[in-house]
């Protein structure tokens, strides 16, 4: 073989092992399932946000929706694939604490999947979304119709997850940032770089 023929063979091959090369260097981290809830609680939420008391038909057909994905995702917590379960990321105040720590002084280890800040927030949207779903509900049962208080509660909680949402995007950008990848790239795609 002359050398001419060796590298336009060679060169031919190359994008081949490119493309190889560059879908081994990442890791699928997130399932379909939980790109889907996620993309679609984010969908329904500001929907649901949107409709308020101005289109309650609508309001509470998305509340129910809601309802459905949050405890299908409890669910999959302890059944779905390895980083949607609740075991992976789920951490103690004091790991939560000191890995905040470590991220504010651009220290903090890089976590496959969710980092324990990360998933004290998919806890507390858990958690919140939850409880909004449920003092909905309520509100349209005999029992409470017309209670202002569970009114006032029901707002109070979707103000409340609209702060952690905020403060949740921020640490998906601050993380990013500090470990030099897209975050919500990976929540599309569903991998990260491998470790």
């Amino acid at each position: 073989m002359t050398a001419s023929k060796h590298a336009v063979e060679s060169a031919g091959a190359m994008p081949a092992v490119a493309a190889s090369s560059a879908q081994a260097k990442t890791v699928r981290v997130w399932d379909p399932f939980v790109r889907i809830f996620h993309w679609s609680i984010v969908v329904l939420f500001a929907a649901a946000f949107a409709t308020g008391d101005e289109i309650e038909w609508l309001h509470i057909r998305i509340g129910y929706a809601i309802a459905a994905l949050v405890a299908l995702r409890i669910v999959w917590g302890f059944v779905g694939t390895r980083h949607a379960r609740f075991g992976d990321f789920v951490r103690s105040p004091g790991e939560i604490a000191t890995y905040s720590g470590q991220a504010l002084r651009f220290r903090a280890p890089r976590h496959l999947g969710h980092n324990p800040a990360g998933g004290a927030m998919v806890v507390a949207l858990l958690v919140l979304v939850a409880g909004i779903a449920a003092t909905g509900f309520a509100m349209i049962t005999d029992a409470f119709w017309g209670s202002q208080w569970l009114e006032d509660l029901h707002e109070g909680l979707g103000y409340t997850t609209m702060g952690l949402i905020a403060l949740h995007v921020a640490g998906v950008v601050f993380s990013s940032l500090e470990h030099g990848e897209n975050l919500v790239r990976a929540m599309i795609t569903g991998r990260k770089r491998a470790s």
